[in-house]
């Protein structure tokens, strides 16, 4: 209630004038941490185009995401293509704090997107996946040094957390959100792929996370490197 009480003032301090807003995130989903800010939707007709902003209001981190009644459809479309559904995520489950009849509508249309899930891959994108998935895993397992690859580990983690993701038509997501959308889909996975990782992160032994990965990629085919081209031509 602190949270949504903060938000409301914001409103009414820095927004008078907007038609509908709703509080959004973490503290929304009760998974609030000591850093975690107030992310507000905000919906307004005199708004030309969407914008973005963050600022404190007293201790309270705020970011707001603005639009108009139409300027949100451009990012709904663009977090779908993606797979990562921020802002359709953020409206279905957003807390109303100022309303508009029109936020009904706005809402049941989100719901519909996160329900629906993403696009599916192409087989034209399920190879260009796979194979740079495939360049990711063999620049792990030949790697010699030791701070190369735990850089490489990084990409190799959030690469594979995609392809299983999307491979399987789920969403997606960034950063905490790649986790909490494998624990959605396949807590078990979720939870072998982290167990992989750390344990490489502490021993630098490879050899769970290499299992893992290939066993990712064996239902599409496996590792993908012969025969693989992109952008080539016949010529005449």
């Amino acid at each position: 209630m602190k949270a949504f009480e903060a938000a409301k003032d914001v409103i009414a301090e820095r927004f008078p004038d907007c038609d509908a807003s709703l509080l959004a995130g973490s503290v929304v989903r009760e998974e609030a941490t000591s850093t975690s800010d107030l992310d507000i939707v905000i919906f307004d007709s005199e708004v030309t185009s969407s914008f973005r902003e963050s600022f404190y209001a007293g201790q309270w981190p705020v970011e707001v995401f603005v639009h108009n009644w139409s300027s949100y459809r451009g990012f709904f479309d663009s977090d779908c293509e993606r797979g990562q559904p921020s802002m359709p995520r953020m409206v279905a489950e957003g807390k109303v704090l100022k309303w508009d009849e029109r936020l009904e509508a706005v809402k049941h249309e989100a719901a519909g997107l996160l329900k629906k899930g993403p696009p599916l891959w192409s087989e034209e994108t399920l190879l260009l996946k796979r194979y740079f998935l495939t360049d990711a895993l063999d620049d792990f397992v030949g790697c010699t040094e030791r701070g190369e690859a735990l850089f490489i580990a990084a990409k190799l983690v959030e690469q594979t957390s995609e392809f299983y993701l999307r491979a399987n038509g789920q969403w997606s997501g960034s950063s905490k959100w790649i986790a909490r959308s494998l624990r959605n889909y396949d807590a078990a996975f979720a939870e072998r792929l982290i167990q992989c990782f750390d344990h490489f992160y502490k021993s630098g032994e490879r050899k769970g996370v290499v299992e893992l990965v290939d066993e990712v990629l064996n239902p599409y085919g496996g590792r993908l490197f012969e025969g693989f081209s992109i952008g080539k031509s016949k010529r005449r």
